[in-house]
């Protein structure tokens, strides 16, 4: 999935905090299609900006968020602790 970091709804950011740093992560909410029961919305890392999208249609908005903030957490800290 390729997401522009302007489009959606800002919903606010999670705070994510890796060792000594912490990070603001963008929470956006856009109407996504579901491609063949794939997982929608996550966690992104487009050049040097991170994000995450949920879908704003799906009831499970909370999990995704829950979800795409465990990835990125993950994510930072392989970049950051290694």
């Amino acid at each position: 999935m390729r997401v522009t970091t302007t489009a959606g709804k800002l919903l606010g950011f999670v705070q994510v905090r890796v060792g000594a740093r912490t990070f603001a992560v963008p929470v956006q909410a856009l109407v996504l299609d579901q491609d063949g029961g794939a997982p929608v919305g996550g966690f992104f890392v487009e050049g040097d900006q991170l994000g995450i999208v949920v879908d704003e249609s799906a009831p499970d908005m909370p999990d995704q968020i829950k979800r795409a903030t465990e990835e990125a957490i993950r994510h930072l800290s392989l970049k950051v602790l290694n």
